[in-house]
């Protein structure tokens, strides 16, 4: 009787260099042919999305001139509409690049190469993050040009040395990149497709909208407007405002809102998302390193 020796994989410092890691994370994103569908998907409904109200936009409805803040909100306004959309897909793909892995079982491979797991997850969310930045960024940089001719055939006028029209167009990609780390960390300590798609929906969209609807729009119930504007949507809805919705919404009269309700400046959505992805990732790291794989 002989005795057979079995190769076992040891991870070298090369293995393990940050670098290296990434890069890994990278050719599995990459190799996965339904990542990629998923971010053309995007793209196609940020183009189609934007080419269609850009198109069906106008005041023809309003007999008077409409300020020019309220055109720049326009611009921006039949642009972010697919980012309500986007959100949603972003959200399933964040949840399915990790639990995925668990799924599949491919994640304790993953953990073998980096027994301090915390670097496998991290490097994992980078990559994730920065190429949906891209893909987020560059869809809305192929809409801008297709968006502004049809809104002026409407004749709204949009002018690009706004500063607040590139800060919601970059705040709704920052804002596509936040909802998907927020689902990739649902995702990480969940380890379930399936429950962690519906969380991470759940979270973005459904509590959101069902405390909405509690809240109705009672006077007595601003605290509770004050809870819900503090949910990832709106304050997403924050990060990508523009200051001339109320222009757009009512031409030429002031906006009247209830005494003592919050109205969040770009810089406080982006912090309060940056606030809930911290959070979410703390969970996801504590499991990942008191659970096994």
């Amino acid at each position: 009787m002989s005795a057979t020796t079995t190769p076992v994989f040891a991870a070298t410092g090369q293995n393990l260099s940050i670098g290296g890691i990434i890069h890994s994370e990278w050719i599995k994103l990459r190799s996965i042919r339904s990542t990629w569908w998923i971010y053309a998907a995007i793209v196609a409904i940020t183009v189609g999305v934007g080419a269609q109200m850009s198109s069906s936009t106008s005041f023809a409805w309003f007999d008077g001139e409409v300020a020019q803040t309220g055109q720049q909100y326009a611009g921006v306004n039949v642009i972010n509409l697919s980012t309500d959309i986007n959100v949603l897909i972003v959200g399933v793909l964040g949840v399915l690049v990790i639990a995925g892995e668990y799924s599949s079982g491919m994640i304790r491979s993953t953990l073998t190469a980096v027994p301090r797991r915390v670097p496998a997850l991290l490097a994992k969310a980078l990559v994730f993050a920065v190429v949906t930045f891209l893909i987020g960024a560059m869809a809305v940089a192929v809409t801008i040009p297709i968006s502004i001719p049809l809104l002026a055939g409407n004749g709204i006028d949009i002018r690009l040395d706004d500063p607040h029209y590139w800060r919601a167009m970059i705040g709704s990609v920052g804002y596509l990149v936040m909802v998907g780390l927020m689902a990739f960390a649902i995702g990480a300590f969940l380890r379930n497709i399936a429950s962690g798609i519906a969380t991470a929906l759940g979270l973005v969209f459904v509590v959101p909208l069902g405390l909405g609807l509690v809240a109705g729009g009672a006077a007595s119930q601003v605290w509770l407007h004050n809870l819900v504007a503090l949910l990832p949507f709106n304050l997403g809805r924050a990060l990508t405002s523009h200051p001339g919705y109320a222009e757009f919404v009512a031409p030429g009269s002031p906006l009247n809102r209830a005494e003592g309700l919050w109205v969040l400046e770009p810089w406080q959505g982006a912090l309060g998302l940056v606030v809930w992805v911290v959070v979410l990732f703390s969970v996801a790291i504590v499991t990942l390193k008191r659970r096994d794989a």
